[in-house]
């Protein structure tokens, strides 16, 4: 196989993360169109990124937000986005580069998006290499059960007051195909 020197692996992320970027930035201008919501699953240990150290904890290499009915003080950058979401009743402000972020889902039309993430902690020779499958655009329709997720009851998060938005934590594991 000839050398990618012009590396389209890395140049279709970065494109794809534009279109994440650009998603995000319209909701936090106009809010959430329609039935449309999002699940954002991210490393936490990921650099740049800053969450509590409870949530850090709790969630030591990734979690997964969902910006559907609670959240609140959505911005978003050119190289992340920070976005205020409530955890068991405690409201919590996260900081996310796109760098970070490894998988995008909106269930209301089926759409995915996937990325690999390079962390501090893996080798500078691995980083170079090109991943075999860097990144995957679903748009197929899935049936309804497996669209679901469920959260633990503890893990369900409630708005801190009622004027403003959270989330809930879940697998993006449930919408993957088997």
């Amino acid at each position: 196989m000839a050398d990618d020197h012009i590396r389209y692996d890395i140049l279709a992320q970065e494109a794809l993360r534009g279109v994440m970027r650009k998603v995000l930035a319209e909701v936090a201008r106009t809010g959430l169109p329609g039935n449309h919501h999002f699940f954002i699953t991210f490393l936490t240990g990921a650099p740049g990124v800053r969450v509590s150290s409870r949530l850090r904890e709790r969630y030591p290499e990734q979690m997964t937000i969902v910006i559907q009915f609670q959240y609140w003080d959505l911005k978003v950058t050119d190289t992340g986005f920070e976005v205020g979401l409530s955890f068991s009743d405690v409201p919590e402000k996260l900081e996310i580069p796109f760098s970070a972020v490894r998988g995008f889902y909106d269930p209301s039309v089926n759409f995915e998006l996937e990325f690999d993430v390079k962390t501090d902690a893996q080798p500078e020779e691995e980083q170079a290499a090109p991943a075999p499958e860097p990144l995957t655009i679903v748009s197929e329709k899935k049936p309804k059960a497996e669209k679901k997720a469920t959260a633990e009851p503890d893990k369900k998060p409630a708005a801190a007051d009622a004027g403003t938005k959270g989330a809930e934590v879940v697998s993006l594991d449930a919408f993957r195909k088997k």
